[in-house]
């Protein structure tokens, strides 16, 4: 009796959901009403914000079963033949020609030679089309320029990479008209036009798309016409990055039409010109100083400033699509100059940190070698060789034609926060070193500026708390979007069968990943799809990535359907999602770049050291979440059971996997300079990193010598006082000549390295100069060699 009624249920149960209208009716109807109350409320602007962009490998990695081969395949990014060359040729004498301490100590600019080299050598231009005057350079190469003169200078850096990113050119290219693009692009890329761009104002900083700068539309006098159809402009910004000295201004604001002369609309969107700045009514040219940059960056506005309608980027035609112009740009402008110079940042605390600590010595012993001195040098080579790996997998997705506005949200947080935190522990290495500023000191500037890329192209709090995540459920999601779609849909029929279809993809796509996630739980991943050609030492770290990735898209269903648009106000969750959608995605970028560069043994302890510390912060990310998600206990502990059945598994890179990665920094080899790739390291010894760079391949071959003394102290064949230890030694030929003078060598640069500036107490003469010539050998040396040889 009992099992003829559940076969009754089975049968009705199955023709309900086999037969679509009968489903309908009985469920996905129901369910769209009430989608529809849990529906957060989305205005126009963040519409047009999860429009813009394309998904990409974010879109696998929300799928619970990432395809990892079609990841592999992609082409490692490469640099052209004439990218290579700008880079050794003008990139490389615009780096010699730069002295930041000078810029910012003395000129608060660039000096005029330098800003005249810059548009000589169409560095203002590495984007526009050839067509036009300009590089046409890949995403690749902008990335590369950027991070190589940002090792250099910060200020100039920034003054190149912001026409090259969110600026006039960029919008041009993708909507200017045919006359806006012929005339403004080959004045950009000859330098011959200064571009900024104005967004941000004292009332619109995160919340960009609430700008209270309007426009009217009217008709006004223009060139000597008295009619002209137009409109009178009134804006207030700040914060706007070459506003002190540019020449064309892109202005975004708000335009309305009150008489009706475009059409019937009144609120017309937000819209983009550009206004040349020599306009009449146009207040620009003053300055601030965020943290005392020397990069130009001021404040400008305007009061009923008229301007004719063809200044409209796009034209009439382009009024009112602001907002989504900016938003598609930005997906791929994010991608490339922030990240780029926070690499560059984080490559030249790696390089110099490792030089620094071995050449440094303190209780007879390099500082590098002290394990709490490792502890940072490996944070710094593991997130170094992520954020690399980041950097160049994304510029290669927008090579690829892409516009990743999730990753390229990805980036900007994690790489801007890793390099902060590379930043950071490098100046802790260095000690008084760093914190003493002046022409020696390589790292003072940067870690000074650092919070400035925190804080523009969207502050990190609310990229973490409320983009990466707020964004990346909708648009990546297989099927949250379409039930968006649907249940806005006016069209009640059409909405009714999309909606169904929708849900019951999502309902078998939730089941599957609730099954995967407690499956590869259960066996530690063991079963999770990992490629066979990729090598033992990395399989196991692609099948922890295929079960997270099940369980996060798991998480992220239940978090919607639990939440709905309250996890939009829910932002610590939220940021935990976006947490753990990062880690996958640097985890991603970090495995495709170990097998792009064929995977060399050498790099394996930066390898092991970034996965490791990325799958214990997805742990904890995934722990922060379920701790702390509403509900009753007996739920959360069957969502803990599903995500990790024998409790968490993961834990920090050991003291051992950070001493390997320490030991690779210390040592010039290949693995140090691959992982240093890219940044300025001048040659000459009169600049401090060449001075750096010579005393560690000093202190390489002398500590040998020094091994050599030291065994002979022991061994009893000489004394242990060092003017008669060196003059036993020689006697005894444990040590030559040539060894000793190198040692004397050695001595010398470890004192120029060590050294800091000081100044006279009104600062008005050039800090004290070093201690002497690099060759110099110290007088005890020198003392023992002459009489040696007598």
């Amino acid at each position: 009796m009992i099992s003829s009624v559940l076969l009754a249920l089975v049968v009705v149960l199955g023709i309900v959901l086999l037969v679509p209208p009968l489903r309908r009716a009985l469920i996905s109807n129901r369910m769209l009403k009430f989608f529809r109350k849990i529906l957060p409320q989305i205005s126009q602007t963040e519409q047009e914000a999860l429009d813009a962009g394309t998904v990409w490998w974010d879109g696998d990695l929300f799928s619970g079963k990432p395809d990892w081969n079609k990841l592999l395949a992609y082409p490692k990014p490469k640099l052209s033949a004439e990218e290579k060359t700008f880079l050794a040729g003008p990139v490389e004498q615009l780096c010699a020609m730069l002295d930041e301490w000078h810029i910012t100590r003395k000129l608060h600019d660039l000096p005029p030679h330098v800003w005249q080299f810059i548009r000589d050598n169409g560095f203002f231009g590495m984007i526009i089309p050839r067509q036009y005057g300009g590089h046409g350079f890949s995403a690749l190469a902008h990335s590369e320029v950027v991070m190589k003169i940002g090792s250099r200078s910060g200020t100039a850096a920034v003054s190149v990479m912001v026409p090259n990113s969110l600026g006039p050119a960029e919008l041009l290219l993708h909507y200017g008209t045919e006359e806006q693009k012929n005339y403004y692009l080959p004045r950009l890329a000859k330098g011959r036009e200064i571009p900024c761009f104005a967004l941000t104002g004292p009332d619109a900083g995160s919340d960009a798309g609430s700008i209270p700068d309007f426009g009217i539309v009217c008709h006004g006098e223009f060139n000597g016409d008295q009619n002209v159809l137009g409109m009178r402009v009134t804006w207030e910004k700040r914060y706007i990055t070459l506003g002190p000295v540019a020449t064309l201004l892109g202005l975004a604001f708000r335009l309305h039409d009150p008489d009706g002369l475009l059409g019937e609309e009144k609120d017309l969107g937000i819209t983009l010109a550009l206004i040349p700045t020599h306009t009449p009514g146009v207040n620009i040219g003053r300055r601030h100083f965020p943290l005392d940059a020397a990069f130009q960056n001021g404040p400008n506005s305007g009061k009923d400033v008229f301007i004719p309608m063809d200044w409209v980027i796009g034209g009439r035609d382009g009024v009112g699509y602001g907002w989504r112009m900016l938003m598609n740009c930005l997906a791929a402008g994010r991608s490339i100059s922030l990240p780029a110079t926070s690499t560059g940042a984080a490559k030249l605390a790696a390089r110099t940190s490792g030089a620094y600590g071995r050449v440094r010595v303190q209780f007879k012993t390099p500082i590098g070698r002290f394990e709490g001195v490792e502890e940072a040098l490996a944070r710094i080579g593991g997130n170094t060789y992520m954020m690399d790996a980041a950097r160049v997998m994304t510029v290669g997705a927008v090579d690829l034609g892409e516009k990743p506005s999730v990753i390229s949200a990805i980036v900007k947080y994690h790489l801007t926060e890793r390099g902060r935190q590379a930043i950071n522990d490098a100046m802790d290495i260095h000690g008084g070193k760093g914190i003493c500023m002046g022409p020696s000191n390589y790292l003072g500037r940067a870690y000074q500026h650092i919070p400035v890329s925190i804080t523009v192209e969207g502050a990190n709090i609310l990229t973490r708390s409320m983009i990466i995540f707020g964004q990346g459920a909708i648009r990546c999601h297989p099927y949250a979007l379409r039930e968006i779609r649907a249940a806005n849909d006016s069209n009640a029929a059409r909405a009714s069968v999309e909606f169904d279809r929708a849900l019951m993809g999502h309902i078998v796509f939730t089941i599957g990943n609730g099954t995967r996630s407690l499956l590869h739980g259960l066996t530690g991943g063991y079963l999770a799809s990992a490629p066979g050609s990729v090598g033992p030492e990395v399989q196991g770290y692609y099948s922890q990535l295929t079960r997270f990735s099940a369980a996060f898209a798991l998480l992220a269903d239940i978090s919607m359907l639990v939440l709905g648009g309250s996890l939009k106000r829910k932002e610590k969750l939220s940021a935990r999602l976006g947490d753990i959608l990062s880690m996958l995605y640097l985890c991603s970028a970090t495995l495709k770049r170990f097998k792009d560069d064929d995977r060399p043994a050498a790099d394996l302890p930066l390898l092991h050291w970034s996965m490791q510390d990325a799958l214990y912060r997805m742990q904890e990310a995934f722990n922060g979440l379920l701790g702390n998600f509403p509900g009753g206990a007996v739920g959360i502990r069957l969502l803990r059971f599903l995500v990790f059945p024998w409790g968490k598994s993961f834990s920090p890179p050991s003291d051992e996997l950070g001493h390997k990665v320490a030991k690779l920094m210390l040592t010039p080899g290949e693995a140090r300079d691959r992982l240093t790739a890219g940044i300025y390291v001048p040659e000459s010894a009169d600049e401090p990193l060449g001075i750096l760079e010579e005393a560690l391949q000093c202190a390489v071959v002398s500590e040998a010598v020094e091994t050599k003394l030291r065994a002979a102290v022991k061994a009893g064949r000489v004394p242990a006082q060092r003017e008669e230890k060196i003059a036993a030694a020689l006697k005894q030929r444990v040590i030559t000549t040539h060894e000793l003078e190198l040692m004397g060598k050695m001595e010398a640069l470890r004192r120029r390295v060590i050294m800091v500036d000081d100044f006279p107490r009104d600062f008005g003469d050039e800090p004290q100069a070093g201690p002497g010539p690099v060759e110099a050998i110290p007088e005890v040396a020198a003392e023992v060699i002459h009489d040696t040889a007598s």
